[in-house]
């Protein structure tokens, strides 16, 4: 089993000059939600098979820290410009690395990119989605003790004409001080994310309680049984201040597996 540094496991921003205009935007949106004012910036909404909703269901999606853990270019390596990131199966690592696998309860995630101006009705083909996420002992690769020369869960698509990517991994675990999440970063071109340049967007996907529940129950996901009884989705760091457009729709079984899927506008 590897351990984590306590420091290393709670640091999840870029530091307080990063956090503190995202606290401010924060503070203001819901100033101006109770004063009746209507926003309409970045938004996202879930559905049971990726697809947009209606333009009354649009509804804000928050921008959030990528975390200690990116890899891309921000904080130190940059798994973004090497040969092979562009894939949908995140489960093995690739290139130069150690070349293992992520082992765990099959998860395929499905995102789709909608138009934010057009009420999330119109798809945004072309985009480019890269998400990464911890292992089920919680590890980061390129970052944590054990699976540092390792470079699994983490991967870029294109959307297709529908807006979505589709990426075949593992349910990830849950570590000390965050429920569990996947996370993403949404550029307005494949060219622009694997040059890791004009972020469009940075956020996370949370995961339902009964699910992680029937998951962490299994072999391998022993030490976030403990972890999640010490979390809430409201306790959360990140997911605290409103959940409701990120918490992802999932099906699926322990047995064949499971789907969650997330519609984000931009």
């Amino acid at each position: 089993m590897r351990r984590h540094d306590d420091d290393e496991v709670h640091e999840h921003d870029r530091g307080l000059s990063h956090d503190l205009p995202v606290l401010a935007r924060r503070r203001m949106i819901r100033l101006l939600a109770g004063a009746g004012v209507a926003l309409v910036p970045l938004a996202g909404c879930t559905s049971e098979d990726g697809s947009s909703s209606s333009a009354a269901d649009c509804a804000a999606v928050p921008e959030e820290t990528a975390g200690p853990y990116p890899g891309d270019g921000s904080n130190g390596v940059n798994v973004l410009k090497e040969s092979g990131v562009v894939r949908g199966d995140i489960t093995r690592s690739f290139g130069d690395s150690a070349g293992g696998t992520a082992e765990g309860v099959p998860l395929t995630l499905t995102l789709t990119v909608v138009d934010a101006d057009s009420g999330c009705g119109t798809p945004r083909k072309g985009a480019a989605v890269y998400v990464w996420q911890c292992d089920r002992e919680g590890g980061y690769s390129l970052y944590t003790e054990g699976v540092t020369d390792e470079n699994y869960l983490r991967g870029v698509q294109e959307t297709d004409a529908r807006g979505r990517v589709t990426f075949t991994s593992v349910f990830p675990g849950c570590y000390p001080g965050r429920w569990p999440h996947v996370h993403f970063e949404v550029y307005g071109s494949l060219a622009d994310a694997t040059t890791a340049t004009a972020i469009t967007s940075t956020s996370q996907l949370a995961l339902p309680k009964d699910v992680c529940d029937a998951v962490y129950a299994t072999e391998g996901y022993e030490r976030s049984v403990d972890n999640l009884g010490r979390l809430s989705l409201e306790s959360d760091s990140v997911f605290r201040d409103g959940h409701d457009q990120q918490l992802a729709a999932v099906t699926g079984s322990v047995e064949e597996g499971y789907s969650a899927s997330l519609t984000i506008a931009v």
